[in-house]
C-alpha cells in the first residue's frame, strides 16, 4: 500500500481452494488483500485457502443469502466457520452488521485477543439510503467493537455518491476505519476516490470473468486508473 491510500483488495469467487493460486498470482504484486468469499465455495475449508495462500493477507467472508451472498445454510454454521478463520490468524474477516446481534458479538470478542480484524459490514444493493440512514449505520458500525466498517451502496445518482463519500469524514473524525463507496455504473468513480479520500480498502475483480459486485473494475483496470492519477506531472 503506497501511503496515504487506502488498500486494494482482490476479492475472489473460486469454486475451491486450489484455483486461487492460479486466480491470484498475475495480480499478486498489484493487491494488498485477497478476500475469499466462502460462500461461493463447493467446499469452504479454511486451512486449505490459507495452504494455497499463505503469503498475502486473507479476508474471509462467508455471505449470506439476505445480505446479496449465497450461503443458504444455518447461521451457526455459518459463523462457525469464520470463528475457524479467526482461530487461524487470518488478517481479517468480514461480518455482517444486521447479524444476529449475539451471533455478531461472539465473532468480535473471538477476534479480541487473536491477530485477526473484524470487518461490519452493510450493503444495499438497490439504492442508496438518506444521509441520516447510512450516519446511523456508521454509528451502529462504531458502538458494536469492530476494528473496520465496511458500506456499499448502490447509486443512482451522483448525489448518492457524494453521501456515501461523505461519511468518511464522520469516521475519521471518530478515529474509526472505513470501507465506503458505491456499486453500480454511477458508483464506479467511488471506488477510486475512496482510496485517497481516507477509506479503508476498495475491491476489484481478478479479471472480467471474476467479479463479485456490480461495478467493480478489473486489478488491471484499477491500477491503470492509479498509475494515471498518481503520475500527474504532464
Amino acid at each position: 500500500m503506497k501511503q496515504g491510500r487506502g488498500l486494494i483488495c482482490a476479492a475472489t469467487a473460486a469454486q475451491h481452494p486450489s484455483d486461487l493460486t492460479t486466480l491470484i498470482e498475475p495480480v499478486r504484486d498489484k493487491v494488498d488483500v485477497v478476500e475469499i468469499r466462502l460462500d461461493l465455495m463447493a467446499q469452504p475449508e479454511v486451512a486449505n485457502c490459507i495452504t494455497c495462500l499463505p503469503d498475502i493477507p486473507l479476508l474471509f467472508t462467508n455471505r449470506p443469502l439476505w445480505e446479496g451472498g449465497k450461503y443458504s445454510g444455518t447461521e451457526k454454521d455459518r459463523i462457525t466457520v469464520l470463528q475457524d478463520a479467526i482461530a487461524a490468524d487470518v488478517a481479517y474477516i468480514d461480518i455482517e452488521l444486521d447479524t444476529d446481534k449475539k451471533l455478531r458479538n461472539e465473532v468480535i470478542l473471538a477476534a479480541e485477543d487473536r491477530q485477526t480484524a473484524v470487518i461490519v459490514s452493510n450493503h444495499n444493493f438497490t439504492e442508496t439510503p438518506t444521509t441520516q440512514v447510512l450516519e446511523d449505520t456508521l454509528q451502529h458500525m462504531m458502538d458494536s467493537g469492530a476494528d473496520i466498517g465496511k458500506i456499499v451502496t448502490t447509486a443512482q445518482e451522483p448525489t448518492d455518491v457524494i453521501r456515501v463519500l461523505s461519511l468518511l469524514q464522520l469516521s475519521h473524525a471518530n478515529q474509526f476505519q472505513l470501507s465506503a463507496f458505491c456499486m453500480g455504473a454511477v458508483g464506479r468513480i467511488s471506488r477510486l476516490a475512496t482510496l485517497y479520500l481516507g477509506g479503508c480498502m476498495s475491491y476489484v475483480a481478478v479479471d472480467d470473468l471474476s467479479a463479485t459486485a456490480p461495478g467493480q473494475f478489473t486489478t488491471e483496470q484499477f491500477h491503470s486508473l492509479i498509475h494515471l492519477f498518481e503520475n500527474n506531472e504532464h
